[in-house]
């Protein structure tokens, strides 16, 4: 049996899409071919790795990844952008099944001291968490626990 393909975007898959597919990864196990992509990469926030980390995944070694890297290339059954600029700026993507859009606040946007902004990273991450723990457990999607 084939694994879905689900694909994370932002704009520069940089936190709220590298959290999506880290996170989906270990809550789904081999169930999903995952993957993450930005319209501008920007490279992956340090922050984005600590917290993470406090959910034991280490994405040290992750890259930002282009959108075009999969145009016409990788065909996904889901796509999730995560950012409103995402969603209105992606082209057209061949062969998708089902689009959501879940808009997220960018934590990589939070200013103050490293523990302030750390703060913004976790929220954001646990709202991502959560929401995929419902989509997960949603039963319209056919999923096999």
């Amino acid at each position: 049996m084939s694994r879905r393909r689900v694909l994370f975007l932002c704009t520069g898959n940089s936190a709220r899409s590298q959290m999506g597919e880290a996170l989906l990864r270990k809550l789904a196990g081999d169930r999903f071919e995952v993957h993450s992509a930005g319209l501008e990469p920007k490279g992956v926030h340090p922050l984005t790795v600590d917290a993470l980390k406090e959910e034991g995944i280490d994405i040290s070694d992750a890259e930002s990844t282009n959108l075009r890297d999969y145009l016409g290339r990788v065909q996904f059954d889901d796509l999730i952008s995560v950012c409103s600029h995402a969603e209105s700026h992606c082209p057209d993507f061949p062969g998708v099944k089902r689009r959501y859009h879940w808009p997220f606040d960018d934590p990589a946007a939070a200013t103050g001291s490293r523990d302030e902004q750390l703060a913004e990273f976790r929220r954001v991450r646990d709202e991502i968490k959560a929401r995929l723990q419902a989509w997960l457990a949603n039963p319209d999607l056919g999923l096999k626990a």
